[in-house]
């Protein structure tokens, strides 16, 4: 599975605090993927993140 943020991101931390192991906040304060494939023992945690992204930045691709 493969997670992105699209620019629509805010940078409000909710993946980061979510699902860590994929997500962490860049320079710009803008959340990017660290992980890719995401490790299969994170896909739940990715998906949450997803859905409880505010802006629905983050789109999940199986």
């Amino acid at each position: 599975m493969k997670a992105i943020v699209e620019d629509t991101c805010t940078g409000c931390g909710v993946c980061v605090d979510t699902c860590p192991e994929v997500f962490e906040l860049g320079d710009s304060d803008i959340a990017i993927v660290i992980a890719d494939p995401v490790p299969a023992d994170s896909e739940d945690a990715c998906r949450d993140a997803a859905d409880q992204c505010p802006c629905e930045a983050i789109v999940i691709q199986d």
